[in-house]
């Protein structure tokens, strides 16, 4: 029994994904380790951010790196940072920023909602959102011409979530903000290259500690030095609302180690077969058909896709999912397709065999129908 089933919560198999909604991610145990060590210690804040910055460049090449409480508390930092520029009376009247320069540029495609808007966390760090494009298209004009005096910045947001279509590329927007002399945030919250942003040209880039990496409750911010120490000022600022406590930090620490020495080809190939056996014994049952899938935003990630017929069952992808959730040990499934008539099952989350609890559950949901 869990310590959340002890307190009456109930147990919960996690076929969704890292999602802040079920806890994110479980940290190894080396990692809970670390943390009950930090825990029990006292330490200068300050110094301990500084030297965290150093241990993670290392990691991503960065010049120097900020750790924040996570991704969304890093798009608010990374924009009162390009707002405030270091002049601390700034800092301090954040988030309030009229007569500054202060719109952040993004495409219609990426102002999506994660859990909460992007749109918020700009606002958050003094941002006043500037959308432009469509929604299923942005050209190299709608940047471009968007850029003026007040622009601070140019927020790319790579995830899952946004329109995979239509969007200008990293590549091309860093190419207008280099043209224009402005900066590039890059959210790449879920994201496992910890190189290729920054590599590609973005000034600040964005990840999520808790998620690819299996950390914590924490992220960071990398990319260059003198935007990074903007980025620590605002710990004197709406960061304090944002701050990392120093066993997150540490834990977080001892997960980026043990993830850079992972080898995640392996791992992506034996979540792959694992889908491939569960898809077989999920198409033996009528009325669905299973494939697996590759991540919709192009990581090496592969993902059971369950297609409902609710011809044949008379009963649509919500309503499976939702007695799913039921009983003394609820199952999520990946549900971003449901209007569609699909379920995806991510494998990353899944405990030993949970995937065959998953199976057997469904089977007897479409068998009671």
């Amino acid at each position: 029994m869990t310590i959340y089933e002890e307190l009456g919560l109930a147990k919960v198999i996690n076929a969704s994904g890292k999602m802040t909604a079920l806890g994110v991610s479980t940290i190894h145990a080396d990692t809970g380790k670390y943390m009950l060590e930090a825990a029990m210690s006292f330490v200068n804040i300050e110094a301990l951010i500084d030297k965290a910055g150093q241990v993670i460049s290392e990691y991503t090449g960065g010049e120097d790196s900020c750790v924040t409480l996570g991704a969304s508390a890093g798009i608010a930092i990374s924009v009162a940072s390009m707002i405030s520029k270091g002049q601390m009376d700034i800092v301090e009247r954040l988030p309030l920023s009229e007569g500054l320069a202060n719109e952040i540029i993004i495409q219609k495609g990426h102002c999506v909602n994660f859990g909460a808007p992007v749109n918020q966390m700009v606002r958050l760090g003094g941002g006043v959102v500037k959308e432009v494009g469509h929604s299923n298209k942005t050209e190299d004009f709608h940047i471009g011409n968007a850029i003026n005096e007040n622009t601070a910045a140019i927020l790319y947001i790579k995830s899952h979530h946004t329109v995979q279509k239509g969007m200008l590329s990293l590549e091309k927007v860093c190419e207008i903000a280099s043209e224009k002399n402005i900066p590039v945030i890059v959210d790449a919250a879920a994201e496992e290259d910890l190189k290729r942003y920054l590599a590609i040209g973005a000034d600040l880039v964005i990840y999520s500690g808790a998620k690819a990496i299996e950390g914590p409750t924490s992220g960071f911010i990398t990319g260059k030095s003198e935007k990074i120490k903007w980025c620590k000022l605002q710990y004197k600022g709406i960061g304090r609302a944002m701050k990392v406590g120093k066993e997150n930090i540490m834990g977080f620490l001892r997960a980026l180690q043990i993830y850079q020495n992972k080898d995640k080809t392996t791992q992506a190939l034996e979540n792959k077969k694992r889908m491939e056996v569960f898809i077989k014994n999920i198409n033996q049952i009528k009325g669905l058909k299973g494939s697996v899938v590759k991540d919709e935003a192009g990581r090496e990630i592969y993902r059971a896709a369950i297609k409902v017929d609710e011809r044949v069952l008379g009963v649509n992808a919500e309503y499976i999912i939702n007695e799913l959730k039921k009983g003394s040990v609820q199952i999520y499934v990946r549900e971003h397709y449901s209007n569609l008539g699909i379920i995806n099952i991510d494998p990353r989350p899944l405990q030993d065999k949970e995937e065959d609890i998953i199976y057997e559950r469904i089977a007897e949901i479409v068998n009671n129908i």
